[in-house]
């Protein structure tokens, strides 16, 4: 029997178009990023008891596709046409993020989703801002500051995220409807498979996290959910959101129990004031401390 859950607005309508949420544990903060306006947002989950919490803006660049913590302090970042670093708040080095090279110059490419693998390095894929057919890629940046085109021919690279093992990936190009599981060469590096997960029903695949029990939790863009995949690709908890475009998800919290999911008001009507906003629910299992950036 699949169970339900009903995810609670935890903020503000803050973003325009929410992605990318992710736990750091060593500033007790939930990031994620309100990615048009090239915005990191913050939630402080040790020290916000209100029923709705702030949420804190910093503006970074023209786009801010997708982040995750740095080992060393600060952030890894995907930007417009590449990667890029962003410093700590109030380091000397604060402002907009550091590029660190475009990676092709079609202005009409950019980089969407990522996430960090158990070798340290981050990853983040692109997508053609008409919605084109396999005008992106998958990208891998190397802790040395190397980059690698680990996929091509995709087109919305969306949700990445490592199995508690680390021995595979769980991949989300959204034009595929599907999740799919690559299989990685770390010395080379190159993914040596890519295997069919799960097709998903209900909506468009997008963000997704696996929890310490090697499920997968996937945002359905459009579907007002996020769905829960045991590690055999059976689907056994629904989480509803009440609003229309879920776009990824994580855990976060000192215990890691606490499942937050970013929502979009792009196309999801003017009327719907809770567009936009963070949710959260408790879903009864805990996640995995999140890889960092070892660059």
């Amino acid at each position: 029997m699949t169970r339900e859950i009903v995810a609670e607005q935890a903020t503000p309508a803050v973003a325009e178009h929410g992605e990318g949420p992710v736990w750091d544990a060593s500033r007790g903060v939930l990031a994620s990023v309100d990615m048009h306006r090239g915005d990191l947002l913050t939630v402080d989950l040790l020290r916000d008891g209100a029923e709705l919490a702030q949420v804190r803006r910093r503006h970074v660049g023209d786009l801010l596709a997708a982040l995750r913590p740095r080992a060393r302090g600060g952030w890894v970042v995907g930007l417009s046409r590449g990667f890029g670093l962003l410093d700590e708040p109030g380091s000397e080095g604060e402002g907009e993020a550091r590029p660190l090279g475009e990676l092709w110059s079609d202005p009409t490419v950019r980089m969407n989703d990522g996430g960090c693998d158990p070798a340290g390095a981050f990853w983040c894929g692109s997508m053609g801002t008409d919605g084109g057919s396999g005008r992106g890629a998958l990208y891998r940046l190397a802790p040395d500051g190397s980059v690698a085109t680990m996929l091509t021919g995709v087109s919305t690279s969306n949700g990445l995220c490592w199995s508690p093992d680390g021995s595979r990936a769980y991949y989300v190009d959204s034009g595929t409807g599907a999740v799919d599981i690559l299989t990685v060469d770390f010395a080379t590096p190159s993914v040596t498979s890519r295997e069919r997960f799960v097709a998903v029903e209900g909506g468009t695949p997008d963000g997704l996290t696996v929890d310490a029990e090697g499920a997968v939790w996937v945002a359905l863009w459009g579907g007002s959910a996020v769905h829960r995949y045991t590690p055999d690709g059976a689907l056994d908890t629904v989480v509803r959101v009440p609003t229309t475009h879920p776009t990824a998800c994580a855990f976060a919290g000192p215990e890691l129990d606490e499942l937050w999911i970013t929502t979009s008001e792009r196309g999801a009507g003017g009327a719907d004031e809770r567009a936009g906003a963070l949710y959260r629910c408790l879903p009864g299992v805990r996640g995995l401390e999140p890889l960092p950036f070892r660059g």
